[in-house]
């Protein structure tokens, strides 16, 4: 059975409606939490992070890759990121997990450079290219109170690794004029436990990709990262300990906890199988899991035999059969529901 684009989007806004059904009134006051990063600047100690943090630009190893360049004289290593950071745009989104969006939506962030190089790369001029604006972090500390102002439910740091330091710095000084949002730190994974620890107490929200489980996947679709399934595996695991499980207001809005995200791909390259038992082996049940569908081909996707086309209804179907089948209990909401509906549309198909 064919369904066309129209009836399918259709059908989305619909199950959208139904996931997020009796809100709280947009009226209603927003509850006031105290982000991480607050309480650890009380204790005196969100300056020497920032400082600690910014010291590893004189030999960068910010991420598994390592480079060791001096980025504070110019140099460039794998992600050819400047010392200062670069920004491609900010604003509300509203294609996020539905705990993320909120009433207002959530206030992204989207840093230019990579450092990864996924061939199906969908935001390739940015990661890629490098396309921006470079900005000092009393400017990128204004962009986060813009956010808050406008009304966004977070501040969520696109592709944040390789420009962790500035986010510091500009935390720091948004803070001082009373940002008070939660952080989300939206990441490939591609991360060195080390890193992280600097952000122990500062980040709120971690939302790390698990793309792949092969090494050797891992290699070919990732810019030869054959360490990355080793490395997203560990910076979970750290994340998790930082921040435990997903945790929301009354309002339905996250407020702290890891969210993990893995896309599914054409003949299970990705290892979606591999993925979920991972889950469920070494993080609780109730860890928050986003089985994505949006797949598609882009960028040098072309070029690799096998990921040049769309997944299959059978394959999302099967990929969240096997995540409810290794005891996952919090798959996300929207995911769960274009599950159900691939299903109802295979059974009406005629035989």
């Amino acid at each position: 059975m064919t369904i066309s684009r129209r009836e399918f989007i259709k059908h989305l806004l619909l199950l959208g409606g139904a996931v997020y059904c009796n809100p709280p009134p947009l009226w209603a006051a927003k509850p006031k939490l105290t982000p991480a990063y607050a309480n650890l600047a009380r204790k005196g100690e969100l300056a020497d992070r920032a400082a600690s943090a910014y010291a590893v630009f004189q030999e960068c190893r910010l991420c598994p890759r390592e480079c060791g360049v001096n980025r504070l004289k110019g140099e460039q290593g794998f992600c050819r990121a400047p010392a200062k950071v670069m920004v491609y745009s900010a604003q509300p989104h509203y294609g996020e997990e539905l705990s993320l969006v909120g009433a207002a939506g959530s206030g992204t962030i989207f840093f230019s450079n990579c450092n990864l190089r996924c061939v199906f790369c969908q935001n390739w001029p940015i990661a890629h290219e490098g396309r921006g604006k470079v900005i000092e972090d009393h400017q990128l500390a204004d962009i986060m109170l813009k956010l808050q102002q406008i009304g966004c439910s977070n501040i969520n740091l696109v592709t944040p690794t390789h420009v962790m330091p500035n986010i510091l710095n500009a935390v720091r000084l948004a803070l001082a004029k009373g940002l008070h949002l939660p952080l989300v730190y939206n990441t490939s994974g591609y991360e060195r436990v080390e890193m992280l620890q600097l952000l122990d107490g500062i980040i709120d929200i971690y939302l790390p990709d698990m793309k792949f489980m092969n090494d050797e996947k891992a290699a070919t679709y990732l810019g030869g990262a054959s360490d990355y399934p080793e490395a997203s595996q560990k910076a979970v695991l750290e994340m998790a300990r930082q921040v435990g499980d997903h945790q929301t207001d009354q309002r339905g809005t996250a407020t702290r906890g890891v969210m993990i995200r893995h896309l599914v791909m054409p003949n299970n390259v990705a290892g979606t199988d591999h993925f979920v038992r991972w889950v469920a082996m070494n993080l609780p049940p109730a860890t928050y899991v986003n089985i994505m569908s949006q797949y598609r081909v882009d960028y040098k996707a072309f070029e690799y035999p096998q990921i040049w086309r769309r997944i299959t209804m059978r394959e999302y179907v099967q990929a969240m059969e096997w995540a409810q089948a290794s005891g996952l209990t919090n798959l996300d909401p929207k995911s769960v529901e274009v599950w159900r509906f691939y299903k109802q549309t295979l059974r009406n198909e005629p035989s």
